[in-house]
């Protein structure tokens, strides 16, 4: 479909390459497939290096990756600082080139309002799609409140403010954006991530990723702090070693900040012979594994930004007809419903018992994974968010149309970085 003269989007996320995120490009295709001109800035990374190319219409835009901020205020400036920077820079290029109506903001950081501020007097409304809680993620990374959990705090405040509409990933962000956000509930649309169904298919499995084991435990994600690394490692020492499950093998898809300190840990606990770390995976790869897993595990821990978020690994393992256990979190429950087993809050000791009971049910796992991949195709799966997405941009737009905007291009806002 060709680009409707007056919808033109550019949409800006921070922490993960285009098309690499995966809730991002759903959304920039889906824009695209409705006639939206869709341009995207992202980080470079995990073999997505071109500065500039048009994937299936959609013109993306790369920086280099900035250092992920892993200790304290001056890392997360640096972070931030270069961010910040390149979203300016490739921003008046694109508004040079080809313009946009609206800023489609992904967090973290709560950032992106200063570049939707710069643009609103050329008529540019602001959608922000709230990927995390902010201050609840740094509250989980660093352990501590104080004056940067209230900068945290009031930048979280300032994007809401500035938004025109917000998306949210599940019920609980959306009570942030009303409640603590203070926006409209008319303004707030519920766009939940997931797989698409087309692409996550079941299929048969390969045998020779079991390493010689009867049973295949799946992760897939980042390995990092605040996923519950520790706390598999701990349950898969339990599991093995107390509970006599030694017939089993763990693959763990993935890549972050924490991986050799995971690795590190199983091989002190002496469990190598049970883990393969494959690193990132994509497409048929990631799929060859999944579909070969017997178990998904999903061990982030039970804090203020977990309960409260939609894990996409859990939503995959649903996709594919896997039965997952996790802990006792407010959205993991909402999303999995009976496709998984729930362990008391960080307890790695009834984590290896829920994988236990399942490893001596087989028939019970078949029955939690048909009744998740059942429970994804009719109400969770990508096709029942997209139209969620799209009546937030008709929202937006006729926002746009009642206030009065340029749809063509001008020269920059004053201040704005040059191109370098």
């Amino acid at each position: 479909m060709e680009p409707e003269h007056g919808r033109r989007v550019l949409i800006v996320v921070e922490n993960l390459p285009v098309p690499l995120d995966r809730r991002v490009w759903l959304e920039a295709t889906t824009l695209r497939q409705a006639g939206y001109e869709v341009s995207v800035i992202s980080p470079t990374g995990r073999g997505w290096e071109l500065p500039y190319e048009e994937i299936d219409g959609v013109h993306i835009y790369r920086h280099p990756a900035p250092p992920e901020a892993h200790s304290g205020a001056i890392a997360y400036a640096r972070e931030y600082t270069h961010a910040l920077r390149h979203w300016f820079r490739l921003a008046r290029r694109i508004w040079r080139e080809r313009g946009f109506d609206v800023i489609h903001g992904c967090n973290p950081p709560d950032l992106v309002f200063l570049l939707a501020l710069a643009y609103r007097p050329r008529g540019v409304r602001y959608l922000f799609d709230h990927h995390d809680v902010c201050p609840e993620l740094f509250e989980a990374k660093f352990g501590r409140r104080g004056l940067l959990y209230g900068i945290m705090r009031l930048w979280e405040r300032l994007n809401f403010a500035c938004a025109d509409v917000s998306i949210a990933t599940n019920e609980s962000f959306r009570r942030i954006a009303v409640k603590r956000g203070r926006m409209a509930p008319e303004n707030v649309f519920v766009v939940r991530s997931a797989p698409q169904t087309e692409k996550f298919v079941p299929q048969p499995s390969d045998p020779s990723l079991k390493k010689g084991a009867s049973v295949l435990i799946g992760y897939v994600g980042v390995i990092g702090q605040q996923e519950g690394m520790d706390l598999l490692v701990a349950a898969a020492d339990h599991l093995i070693n107390r509970l006599g499950k030694t017939d089993v093998h763990f693959a763990i898809v993935g890549f972050g900040p924490h991986l050799e300190a995971v690795r590190a840990d199983v091989a002190a606990r002496g469990l190598a012979a049970h883990f393969t770390f494959t690193g990132p995976l994509y497409g048929e790869d990631l799929l060859r594994v999944l579909n070969t897993a017997d178990i998904g595990v999903s061990p982030d821990p039970k804090n203020p930004m977990n309960d409260i978020s939609t894990m996409n690994k859990v939503m995959e393992y649903m996709t594919l007809g896997k039965p997952v256990v996790q802990f006792q979190l407010t959205e993991g429950r909402a999303s999995a419903g009976d496709a998984a087993l729930y362990a008391r809050a960080n307890d790695p000791a009834d984590f290896a018992a829920k994988i236990a009971w399942l490893i001596e049910h087989p028939e019970e796992r078949r029955r939690m994974g048909a009744y998740g991949r059942r429970r994804v195709l009719e109400s969770l799966g990508w096709e029942h968010s997209r139209p969620h997405l799209l009546a937030a941009y008709e929202r937006i737009f006729a926002m746009r149309r009642h206030h009065g905007g340029s749809s063509r291009p001008e020269p920059a806002p004053g201040g704005l970085a040059g191109d370098g």
